[in-house]
């Protein structure tokens, strides 16, 4: 597809941030995913197939995409898959860095998730972290994990949390041992709570929970939300509104990469009818100001 309208008239050819992508390699697709990606992909009655950095990147820069977060993965003790280690992130990041936004993951149920969320900035250089908390198996309000998001709060470096149900592990008996409770967005609404200074950017619309969701953006100064996951125009209607309207300094797009491809889901973007103002903020600006660029 062509660029949108609204990125041909900027003087960067690829202004457009992606807040939301993972590796489209072994690493990621086969090795951390494991049967529970395997199910999500049977669920809609897609394959998982590997792809290459450079290849990526050449798809993106075709749609005006120029920067996205490459987002790590650590849900080791809940799955039993191994993670996708932030040095491996890391050495992307160092590879692409023109391109790519390095977010570390942590396992919030090993005993050293503090000492390498410490390392993963410290060290590594990492810009922020992700959490999948249903993937993970925790509740990000238990007071267990205090220490770990007031660390990462000193570290001055934001988060994104998951939100909302999760395709993985969907359609398989028990789905896996996966539990779609800890998706809830309120549960972050007291990390929020308890550490203003956290950035906070919450993935996905949060089905069911979008109204909880829209209810926290707007309450807590420092919460966001991207629209990743979901294609444009399966998006709840109210949720489209809030971004167009009240929201619109802190909503920012996602794809949930190679999930969701970019080309297809700015086309339907397209077909809203947003303002050019409210596309901009959108697609580019307010990730700007959240990710510090």
């Amino acid at each position: 597809m062509p660029k949108l309208d609204v990125v041909a008239d900027h003087p960067d050819d690829n202004p457009i941030i992606d807040t939301h992508c993972h590796q489209p390699t072994e690493e990621f697709l086969h090795d951390a995913g494991g049967l529970m990606m395997e199910d999500a992909a049977n669920k809609f009655g897609t394959s998982i197939e590997t792809d290459t950095y450079d290849s990526l990147i050449e798809e993106y820069h075709e749609v005006g995409i120029g920067r996205t977060v490459l987002l790590g993965w650590d849900a080791e003790t809940n799955t039993g898959n191994p993670p996708v280690p932030n040095d491996y992130v890391a050495e992307v990041r160092d590879e692409y860095d023109d391109f790519f936004v390095g977010f570390a993951s942590v396992d919030p149920l090993k005993d050293d998730c503090v000492q390498e969320a410490e390392r993963a900035v410290k060290d590594l250089d990492l810009s922020g972290f992700k959490f999948q908390q249903i993937a993970q198996g925790f509740d990000p309000s238990d007071p267990e994990h205090e220490e770990l998001f007031a660390t990462i709060e000193d570290l001055g470096v934001p988060v994104v949390f998951h939100g909302g149900n999760s395709t993985l592990g969907a359609g398989a008996p028990g789905g896996r041992g996966l539990k779609i409770k800890h998706g809830n967005p309120m549960l972050i609404d007291d990390v929020a709570a308890e550490h203003p200074d956290l950035q906070i950017l919450i993935a996905h619309p949060a089905f069911p929970w979008e109204k909880e969701q829209l209810a926290i953006c707007q309450q807590k100064g420092n919460v966001y939300m991207d629209l990743s996951g979901w294609m444009p125009r399966y998006i709840d209607d109210q949720v489209l509104h809030y971004a167009k309207s009240l929201l619109k300094d802190k909503v920012m797009f996602g794809t949930d990469y190679p999930m969701i491809e970019p080309a297809p889901w700015l086309e339907q973007f397209d077909e809203l009818d947003f303002p050019e103002e409210v596309q901009r903020k959108i697609l580019w600006e307010n990730a700007e100001q959240f990710l510090g660029l």
